[in-house]
């Protein structure tokens, strides 16, 4: 006697399939997501690598660098182009999470303009004199992550919370 599934024991079947794949796909679309932020992070943590070489470099003093740039074929100075003799290739300015801004610009990350040509040892942001690691430095251009938007801040920490306040004290 040949035994099969009853058309009840298949839709039970294909209904279990289903609810397991309800859970894993936003569980595993989740772990994607972490794991670009952690990429992102790390590429940070490189760009302040190279930011550090640039300053010892130049007499303590941070670079002097457009914001970003609207294209490739632009010529202003930006962190893709002043950092990039110090990084071990291009894709350091480029966040996995990032779809467009990479491909169309040279870089996923902004430079606080901020702190152009200042001295390491008299940064200010906001107010924020003595407390580098509330001073960003480089920053997301969008907010990617599920965190939010990921910063290099000026004690050369990562993270994906904002230190630093604005209009009033600390």
């Amino acid at each position: 006697m040949r035994r099969g599934f009853t058309f009840v024991e298949l839709l039970v079947t294909l209904a279990i399939i289903g609810v397991l794949s309800a859970i894993a796909i936003p569980v595993t679309m989740s772990m994607v997501a972490k794991s670009r932020q952690a990429a992102c992070l790390s590429n940070l943590s490189s760009i302040g690598v190279a930011l550090q070489s640039f300053v010892q470099d130049n007499n303590n003093r941070l670079p002097v660098m457009a914001i970003g740039r609207s294209s490739k074929s632009s010529e202003e100075p930006v962190l893709e182009t002043v950092l990039l003799p110090y990084v071990q290739n291009e894709e350091v300015f480029h966040c996995p999470a990032d779809s467009e801004q990479f491909t169309k610009t040279g870089s996923s990350y902004h430079w606080n303009i901020t702190q152009n040509g200042r001295l390491m040892n008299d940064l200010n942001f906001f107010g924020n004199k003595d407390s580098y690691d509330a001073i960003p430095l480089v920053s997301d251009k969008e907010s990617w992550h599920p965190g939010g938007t990921n910063f290099l801040y000026a004690d050369s920490s990562i993270s994906n919370k904002v230190r630093f306040v604005t209009g009033g004290e600390n």
